[in-house]
């Protein structure tokens, strides 16, 4: 390697501030390519769903709707209470893996792929901003400008069109809460009945404006952990946006006409014009890339120019490059692999055995047992059920490892409410015959209709046998 690409000088200090702790302002150039085409068509999907996904119902309810307020979460239709949380647990455990196994696998992809801060960034923000102010060019003479009516034209413009999509999102992003129809009465109705929904809306335009106008790529450099996480996931054989240093290096100006003897690198500095971080890709790996693959385009695209092979920057490894080849499914990659496989297969377990019915009942705390007429003995219970569906349930509960009697305290049915939940007491009788030792466990079926949902399991107290 030359001693350019030796010099590690450049992790001491981050791209987009100067030594002197000031921001640097970035104007990456417009990116062109196979692989920008790609991400534009990806994000187009990635926007259609966003924006439309809240609208989409099921029987007159959201397919997706995070209600934290309410703690009420619906996944396709599907509706999640306090109760199912630890599913979300296991599944927050099952995303971590899956980030961890990707980023050994193929590094930083999400970032430059799927994180919605690039894709609103560079693909909706900064297309907004290439329309009105133009290219990194002319961005840079606007800036350097003093203010005159056509600078201050074009940023107005901006600043506008950039609040007015931040309004949009902030919109979108708070019908995920609390639904479209609640957003609706905050739209058409006065602002009196809706104070805290018209200051969430000002709050999430506001923020998102901000972020988006002038905090940037500070977000993934400076306020994402992700990045820092790359030092612990990534290792030589983890696929990365990577310059190919053996074939580049030593890098020099392309001369026409005359055999090169050097690297195939001609030191355009296309690829740090292009990256919206403001990182030279040829230092190697940096916790500021976001593999959003801007540099691969702009790399083959001179060497198109200049008649030399692409790829000189790529999707590859560090040991794909330095041995020349592509790299293996690794032991720890296989190890991942087996991880996430179980996690996902006790997720999968958990939600396909959960049920639209929970019921929780315990004995009436500091009751004993009651003696009962016809050589019977009672306990008392309490129970709480919980109606996860849209319609409302009659529910039935039978003895099943027992012979013994379910009665129920001031109701003749159980009756529960949809998505909501009822709760009262009920006695259990058994024969004292039947009842041999001081605790005996009982089980009992929850049935709505024919239909069997699930078993309970309680205890009944009876008298003390003991000698």
């Amino acid at each position: 390697m030359s001693n350019a690409a030796q010099d590690v000088s450049f992790r001491d200090r981050v791209a987009t501030i100067d030594k002197e702790g000031k921001r640097v302002w970035m104007f990456p150039q417009k990116p062109k390519g196979t692989f920008y085409n790609r991400r534009t068509l990806f994000s187009i999907l990635y926007l259609v769903v966003f924006f439309s996904l809240p609208f989409i119902k099921m029987n007159g309810h959201p397919i997706f709707l995070i209600n934290i307020l309410e703690r009420k979460f619906i996944l396709f239709g599907q509706i999640f209470w306090p109760q199912d949380f630890f599913i979300f647990g296991l599944g927050m455990v099952v995303f971590v893996v899956f980030v961890a196994l990707f980023t050994v696998v193929f590094g930083r992809i999400f970032c430059g792929w799927m994180c919605p801060q690039t894709i609103f960034m560079e693909m909706v923000f900064r297309k907004i901003e290439y329309w009105i102010e133009g290219d990194r060019a002319a961005q840079m003479m606007l800036a350097k400008e003093p203010w005159h009516s056509k600078k201050i034209f074009k940023k107005t413009s901006k600043w506008i069109i950039f609040w007015l999509v931040s309004f949009l999102i902030a919109n979108t992003f708070l019908s995920y809460i609390i639904g479209v129809d609640q957003l609706e009465k905050i739209m058409t109705e006065p602002i009196s009945k809706h104070v805290g929904g018209f200051t969430s809306i000002f709050i999430f335009t506001s923020v998102f404006f901000l972020v988006y106008a002038w905090f940037r790529e500070q977000v993934c450099t400076v306020v994402c952990p992700y990045g820092r996480l790359q030092s612990v996931l990534l290792d030589s054989n983890s696929i990365i946006v990577a310059y190919d240093y053996v074939r580049g290096e030593p890098r020099g100006k392309f001369k026409k006409n005359q055999e090169r003897e050097i690297g195939d690198c001609i030191d355009c500095e296309q690829c740090v014009k292009v990256c919206p971080t403001g990182i030279d890709i040829r230092n190697g790996t940096q916790m500021e890339c976001v593999n959003c693959t801007a540099c691969i385009d702009a790399c083959n695209h001179m060497m198109d120019a200049v008649g030399l092979q692409r790829n000189l920057i790529r999707y590859d490894s560090e040991n794909g490059i330095k041995n020349n080849k592509r790299p293996g499914f690794t032991a720890r990659m296989k190890v991942y692999t087996a991880v996430m496989g179980v996690l996902l297969g006790i997720l999968t377990y958990l939600l396909a055995s959960r049920t639209d019915v929970d019921i929780n009942m315990l004995r009436t705390p500091g009751q004993l047992y009651q003696p009962q007429p016809n050589n019977q003995i009672s306990n008392l219970y309490n129970y709480k059920l919980i109606n996860k569906t849209y319609r409302d349930k009659a529910i039935t509960l039978k003895p099943e490892n027992f012979k013994g009697t379910i009665k129920l305290v001031g109701e003749t049915q159980l009756k529960i409410p949809k998505e909501g939940y009822t709760s009262g007491s009920l006695f259990i009788y058994l024969d004292n015959k039947a009842v041999t030792k001081t605790k005996t466990q009982l089980n009992i079926g929850v049935y709505e209709g024919d239909k069997k949902i699930k078993t309970i399991h309680t205890s009944f107290l009876g008298p003390f046998t003991g000698s």
